[in-house]
């Protein structure tokens, strides 16, 4: 039986709902011959497959259907990657959707803790709200997360710590979009490495409906309350919610992990947050297919920390870096218009959005290296930034030729940057103490623009090939301001204008198997940071100058994959190869300053990014099914080969056993994750050791539903995470060593009415 291919390819679709999102397709219907595949995808995802489909096909007509495919929804609805409606099967890119189901039974404090499961995928950072993605090994500003489509990256972030996800709460989501690889045409700078969209939610039902949720942690003693309560009547719709959440410092457990020996529990300082947050929605349907709406998010967190700890306990020669986040303001407005089967003769489909938002934040720094018993150099800096950011979205969609769908419009953002810096300095065990103070701000006062205007055709050629072709034009221009502390400084301007392009083709080989291929260009356009810092730098090493020749980082991309579907059976498989030049890092200049030796940025870097990403579900009999997945990565640097540039897993591995009862009344899972070890890793002095070590974590979950009528439902669940109580860190955390929590239950309760 062919696979469910209507979203997207045979009908005239469109969607309301999705808050900043409303587009219109006809679906293309594709044509031509199958592309040459790639060997050992097809090798790979052939014997997966067929293993798994002996099976599938032997257990079909006793499988029961209310056993979910996690993970891989075939008929869920993504717009992410194309920006018209199609299901996961029909996208020609390499995408995950998670859905609100989902993310209720993982029970994750951020949407980047879904990432630890996934293929490709990572998170880097610790504690409830300070969890960031990681995609195909890049991460921060190459990284471009958006909330229902609308960036919440901002240019006053540095290369390795972009926005995190936890300015939207779990609670509020729909699903998660994930793309897997560049995405520069349709969102402009900083999706090198892959897009993350939180789709939040908006009032769909009739009358009143509403939602509460409670959940409680033993680690570090987290609790959680959520709720919300939407309506629709007649032509108008609300919805309105918050969310509170309370968590301590957790404990890692004791042992061993690389080099490093805890023999004892040990708190991992600093991993505690109080935050909440206020999201309330409003919309009017001017007509059946026309909607304004406006749309207001508040997010509020104070006493965060990057995580660490103390040296004293397992490297007593270490410094003691503590990093820490005292608050941090976000508030958001967002008004929009979406427009559907308009029948015009430019567009059938018209989305605008509009959005102000307002970011203000501390971020302090305590720094002391050790010469010697009570002896030392402590550093303390202590930075507020206040960020506005004013932008908008046009997008027009229209059908020609009954196979040919256009999107085309352009987008603006202008981040308007203030901030302070006090940095004390002061040598330790050397007679009185003698703080030298400075209270310039490293970086100035600045303003970054950004001016995109993009277009995509996706082509139907026939009933099985199809074809996605789109190119965009940016033009960014940056520019200091007067600052206090800094009155005789010239103003700095800076511009730079780039042009990308991609392919997107995906030709069906049979009704169950498709073959994706993908090619693109991909670009990061320099942030304030990196054009403009001017003083010394945070740890006190060196003093960094401004470059104004900087340059956008871009990068060219190709994906190959294969995607095969049953009833009862996904799996699928991708290969890709991302090189990024004119990568930007800091680099020495040779000059000295005040005897600091003078660095700037500079685009130097040449790096290719491969790897192997394979996933599958499946559907076995009396409400059994089993998932898996592997990936693998490898990172070259092009100048100098034999230079070691991993910063992520080589390999994991990811296997998952579910029951479901028939109903759905209840669910039972055990997963396990493997990262395996890395060795062309350069850690420095790390105590961890050379290598970056392999670690393996076992999980339990179970959720009951209580009471289930219409709407209405009552469930309660437990989640045992790290059941083997295992010392452990993620990749990106070993090298400034913050391991994960020691074994713990999560207790949630959830009900809607």
């Amino acid at each position: 039986m062919r696979p469910d291919r209507s979203v997207g390819r045979s009908r005239l679709y469109f969607k309301l709902g999705i808050c900043g999102t409303m587009t219109q397709s006809h679906a293309p219907t594709p044509t031509g011959t199958a592309a040459p595949i790639l060997l050992r995808l097809t090798t790979a995802v052939t014997l997966l497959a067929s293993v798994w489909s002996v099976a599938a096909n032997a257990q079909q007509s006793t499988a029961p259907d209310s056993t979910p495919m996690k993970v891989h929804k075939l008929n869920a609805v993504t717009v992410t990657a194309t920006r018209s409606p199609k299901s996961v099967m029909e996208t020609p890119a390499p995408i995950v959707v998670i859905d609100h189901s989902e993310i209720r039974e993982k029970t994750p404090n951020t949407v980047a803790d879904l990432f630890r499961s996934l293929p490709g995928l990572d998170v880097t950072g610790v504690g409830p709200n300070q969890t960031r993605p990681s995609i195909r090994s890049q991460r921060g500003q190459r990284i471009l997360v958006l909330e229902d489509g609308v960036r919440l990256n901002n240019s006053r972030r540095q290369q390795d710590f972009g926005e995190i996800p936890a300015l939207v709460d779990v609670s509020e989501i729909e699903r998660v979009e994930i793309v897997r690889g560049p995405s520069s045409v349709l969102y402009g700078s900083d999706a090198i490495g892959g897009v993350v969209n939180m789709i939040t939610r908006t009032p769909q039902d009739l009358g009143i409906h509403g939602a509460a949720s409670y959940g409680y942690g033993t680690v570090a003693g987290e609790n959680k309350v959520a709720g919300n309560l939407s309506g629709r009547f007649g032509r108008f719709s609300f919805l309105a919610g918050g969310t509170f959440r309370n968590a301590g410092q957790y404990e890692a457990p004791s042992g061993t992990f690389g080099e490093i020996t805890l023999g004892d529990r040990t708190k991992v300082l600093d991993t505690g947050v109080e935050d909440y947050g206020v999201d309330a929605y409003a919309a009017y349907d001017l007509a059946a297919n026309q909607r304004v709406y406006a749309k207001y998010s508040v997010y509020r967190a104070d006493s965060a920390g990057f995580g660490w700890v103390d040296p004293a306990v397992y490297a007593p020669d270490q410094p003691e870096i503590q990093i820490l986040y005292p608050f941090q303001d976000f508030d958001k407005v967002t008004v929009g218009y979406q427009g559907s089967d308009l029948g015009t003769a430019v567009a059938d489909g018209v989305v605008i959005t509009g959005y102000y938002q307002s970011n203000r934040r501390q971020l302090v720094n305590n720094i002391f290296i050790p010469f010697g018993p009570d002896m030392g150099l402590a550093f303390k800096t202590d930075n507020y930034t206040d960020i506005d950011t004013y932008g908008f979205r046009l997008e027009a969609s229209k059908l020609a030729w009954s196979k040919v769908l256009f999107t085309y419009g352009a987008d603006y953002f202008r981040d308007d940057s203030e901030n302070s810096d006090t940095s004390i300095t002061t040598m330790v065990g050397f007679g009185p103490p003698a703080p030298d103070i400075n209270t310039v701000p490293l970086v100035p006062y600045a303003t970054l623009q950004n001016l995109g205007v993009f277009a995509q055709g996706d082509i139907g050629f026939s009933n099985r090939f199809s074809l996605i072709l789109g190119a965009r034009y940016q033009n960014v221009h940056a520019k200091t301001r007067r600052t206090p502390e800094r009155p005789n400084e010239a103003v700095i301007s800076d511009t730079d204008q780039t042009l990308v392009a991609a392919a997107n083709a995906m030709f069906d080989v049979t009704d169950n198997l498709s073959v994706v291929a993908t090619v693109g260009r991909g670009f990061r356009s320099p942030n304030i940071i990196e054009r403009f810092f001017n003083g010394p730098t945070p740890e006190g090493g060196g003093f960094q100058v401004p470059n104004t020749e900087l340059k956008p980082e871009w990068s060219m991309n190709v994906d190959v994959g294969l995607r095969f579907a049953t009833p009862t059976l996904y799996v699928e498989g991708f290969l890709f190869r991302n090189q990024i030049n004119d990568g930007i890092r800091i680099a020495a200049t040779g000059d000295t300053v005040s005897q600091l030796p003078v660095f700037t940025n500079v685009n130097v870097d040449k790096l290719r990014f491969t790897g192997l990403e394979l996933a599958g579900n499946i559907r076995l009999p009396m409400g059994f099914s089993v998932g898996a997945n592997y990936t693998r990565f490898d990172t070259k640097d092009i100048n100098d080969p034999e230079k070691p540039v991993g910063d992520s897993f080589s390999n994991k591995v990811g296997a998952s056993l579910r029951y479901t009862y028939p109903g759905e009344r209840f669910f039972v899972e055990y997963d396990l994750r493997h990262n395996g070890d890395r060795k062309d890793v350069d850690l420095g002095t790390s105590p961890v050791g050379p290598v970056l070590p392999a670690f393996t974590v076992h999980n339990l979950r179970a959720m009951v539903t209580l009471f289930r009528r219409g709407s209405h439902a009552h469930r309660i669940g437990v989640t045992l995470l790290n059941l083997t109580d295992a010392l452990y860190a993620e990749s990106s955390n070993t090298s400034f060593f913050r391991p994960e929590a020691r074994r713990g239950v999560i207790l949630s309760w959830d009900m809607a009415f």
